[in-house]
């Protein structure tokens, strides 16, 4: 499992940046939840090539329906995988988050899917499905004027605060590397519990932007399987590791 400046985009990017991370974390525990996905994605394809040229082809409407319907089906399930996912690494990103930050910060993270669906936890399968179609509807008019599939969960998103305010816009860039960090490891320890060990885990230039109680951190309060750190920083921040320090200088070891 990589770590890396590009991460940062889980905070402070969109919302693509977001649903890639969840649909990785959950591919790679739940192989049946990448089938749903790409059969989701394959009807998003032909819906959207509905609504794109149907002004020129008006038969094109005649299966618009049942485009939507199945990805509706799929939607409903994709929406049970993400919100069961996304509440145990919002558990898991809040207590790493606040060990991080010296327990001073609060990070919270909240699935959001389609507005007629609040809390998809509470619902069936069955009804996430009803009301998936419900919103469908109320967008259909929408849709065929724009040209464009506004409804569905290919619009979902992990909403992320720190201390109560939307990160990407109040966040200092210390606090988005915590953020993000926080967010990766969550999915490192849901890895664990549902396969019994650690993935290693690199991190790449995670030090900086870091104050020293979040270095610490970093540096000797990650438990569990193997860590691997790389940084440029000076021999004042090796010193204060447990761990075995290798030097590269032109590309060998020294």
């Amino acid at each position: 499992m990589l770590f890396c400046p590009d991460d940062l985009e889980l905070v402070k990017g969109g919302a693509a940046e977001r649903r890639r991370f969840m649909d990785l974390a959950i591919s790679q525990l739940r192989p049946k939840y990448a089938e749903i996905l790409a059969a989701f994605n394959k009807h998003l394809e032909e819906k959207s090539k509905i609504l794109r040229d149907y002004r020129d082809r008006p038969d094109m409407l005649d299966v618009l329906d049942e485009f939507s319907l199945n990805m509706a089906k799929c939607g409903a399930d994709i929406i049970r995988y993400r919100a069961a996912w996304c509440a145990r690494a919002a558990e898991a990103a809040f207590t790493v988050h606040r060990d991080i930050s010296g327990n001073n910060e609060q990070l919270r993270m909240l699935y959001r899917t389609v507005s007629t669906i609040a809390d998809p936890l509470k619902l069936s399968r069955a009804e996430i499905l009803d009301r998936l179609l419900e919103h469908q509807e109320s967008h259909r008019r929408a849709e065929l004027e724009s040209g464009q599939c506004l409804s569905g969960v290919h619009r979902d998103d992990l909403i992320i605060t720190v201390n109560g305010l939307p990160a990407a816009k109040f966040a200092s860039q210390g606090q988005i590397r915590t953020a993000a960090l926080a967010m990766k490891l969550a999915e490192r320890e849901i890895s664990f519990e549902e396969l019994g060990e650690y993935p290693v885990l690199l991190l790449d230039d995670v030090l900086s932007e870091l104050d020293e109680v979040r270095q610490e951190y970093v540096l000797n309060c990650i438990s569990g399987g193997q860590v691997l750190i790389s940084c440029c920083s000076g021999d004042e921040i090796l010193r204060r590791t447990g761990g075995r320090v290798i030097r590269v200088r032109e590309g060998k070891f020294v």
